[in-house]
């Protein structure tokens, strides 16, 4: 599957503000200055769809972009605000994190959620206790390793193990993963094959409800 289009809809404050829940969704968040803008951009193959910043935070709210797939689907593609060490206030952060939570456990057509990880570096306690809390939520996520570019096939691959060897002491299996790079346009194809597959088991589910 290919992205044919993808535009800008709407940037939501909160859950309840977010457009109908009509269509497949597949929403984005890592920590703060993991690559999410690059990566949302090169699986739309346009530079600018989603804002690539190089300070952290930029993203502030719940952004909607309406993408229609070779694959004749319609969905939306989220991007999330980043958890981690933005320079905001307190009480900022606490917002946005109450916003995701509420996003995450009451948004009825997420289909997937993917969490973002540095390849570069080795397994943070951040991303691991995030994705640990999923597992309590119950909610279908995949991992998309970024920016494999910056090192060497071996390193990135070290990296990626060291990260899913940390799974362990959780998860009985390994979540779906993705190994990527914006820069070598790494991983597009995996992703979206992966979205298809997940688009047509949303819509035997729909027609399964009427």
């Amino acid at each position: 599957m290919e992205i044919i289009q993808a535009s800008y809809l709407i940037s939501s404050p909160s859950v309840d503000k977010c457009p109908a829940p009509d269509r497949p969704e597949y929403a984005f968040i890592g920590r703060s200055n993991v690559g999410k803008s690059s990566l949302i951009n090169m699986l739309c193959q346009k530079k600018e769809v989603a804002k690539v910043s190089a300070s952290p935070g930029k993203t502030q709210m719940i952004n909607h972009f309406s993408v229609t797939g070779s694959d004749r689907y319609d969905w939306y593609l989220v991007d999330l605000p980043g958890y981690g060490f933005a320079k905001v206030a307190q009480s900022q952060r606490k917002s946005w994190q109450k916003m995701i939570k509420d996003y995450i456990q009451k948004r009825e057509n997420l289909v997937n959620l993917f969490i973002l990880v540095d390849s570069r570096v080795e397994p943070q306690k951040l991303d691991l206790d995030f994705i640990n809390q999923l597992g309590e939520w119950q909610i279908p996520f995949a991992i998309a390793f970024t920016k494999a570019d910056k090192s060497t096939q071996k390193e990135t691959a070290r990296n990626v193990q060291k990260f899913l060897e940390a799974l362990k002491e959780n998860w009985e299996e390994a979540p779906p993963h993705f190994v990527t790079s914006a820069v070598k346009h790494l991983g597009a194809k995996q992703i979206l094959r992966f979205i298809a597959e997940q688009n047509k088991v949303f819509e035997q589910h729909k027609k399964g409800r009427t």
